[in-house]
């Protein structure tokens, strides 16, 4: 486990050594800020219309139902943070195999004293400590909406490992098309596709039959992540996310043995 911590440090330091990182998670706090805020002034104004006496609008305490902060600012602003994750998270995974590949030092690591598996859990721990960090980043409004709306530290709680778990899906997936590829630009390319690709089926419902819509329903990512943010963790939603991150890490140290062979 030492050479695999030192692996870890290493990935960061080269992570932290570029301006990548702090450019992500500056693009982090700022997209969620931008993201809160807008669903913030929009809920504010429906809130006006509706308790404006010059308009004719209900008094307050008689606001309907769905004029709240969860509904109104909450469910969006995780639903639009969950595609963000998308096309941030491939930033980050897109160099980490492709680019030692690209500079020809793989062959020097792969003959090293770590084995193949060894050197797949080493940039998957770094890697997740990074996304780890970004995500930290991300949750500071969304605890805020959490904790205005009155909806209490378990769904907050619930909401962080829905953020986590699909933060660390999309990262697996762009690792192992990242250790795939011998281009940072194919890697992040190819990892958007797979991601944007699974996220949602529904679009091919009407064109399926009603077994293979659920089917697809099942391997969607987005299905997964909305019982988080409408706060119930689910463990086969876990085990979902888990397998992801395992079959990619399948995927990533099958990509290293290729390289080993050659």
């Amino acid at each position: 486990m030492r050479a695999v911590c030192a692996l870890v440090r290493k990935e960061l330091a080269v992570l932290f050594g570029s301006p990548m990182a702090y450019l992500v998670l500056a693009f982090v706090g700022l997209v969620t800020a931008l993201l809160f805020f807008d669903h913030l002034r929009v809920y504010n104004q429906i809130l006006f219309v509706y308790t404006s006496s010059a308009s004719g609008g209900f008094e307050l305490g008689t606001l309907p139902e769905r004029v709240n902060l969860e509904d109104q600012v909450f469910l969006p602003l995780m639903e639009q943070l969950g595609v963000a994750l998308i096309g941030i998270v491939p930033l980050v995974t897109m160099r980490v195999f492709a680019e030692e590949r690209a500079r020809g030092t793989e062959e020097i690591l792969v003959t090293s004293l770590l084995t193949p598996s060894q050197i797949v859990l080493g940039k998957f721990v770094a890697t997740f400590l990074f996304v780890t960090l970004m995500l930290t980043c991300s949750l500071v409004y969304p605890a805020a909406a959490v904790l205005r709306a009155g909806l209490g530290l378990p769904h907050l709680a619930a909401v962080a490992i829905g953020l986590f778990a699909l933060s660390f899906a999309l990262a697996a997936i762009g690792l192992a098309c990242s250790a795939l590829s011998s281009n940072q630009i194919m890697a992040a390319v190819s990892a958007y596709a797979v991601a944007f690709v699974i996220y949602d089926f529904g679009w091919l419902e009407p064109f399926t039959s009603a077994g293979a819509a659920k089917v697809l329903d099942a391997i969607s990512l987005q299905p997964r992540f909305v019982g988080f943010a409408e706060g119930i963790v689910s463990l086969a939603d876990l085990l979902y996310f888990a397998a992801i991150v395992a079959t990619a890490a399948a995927v990533a140290r099958l990509g290293l043995d290729v390289v080993r062979v050659r």
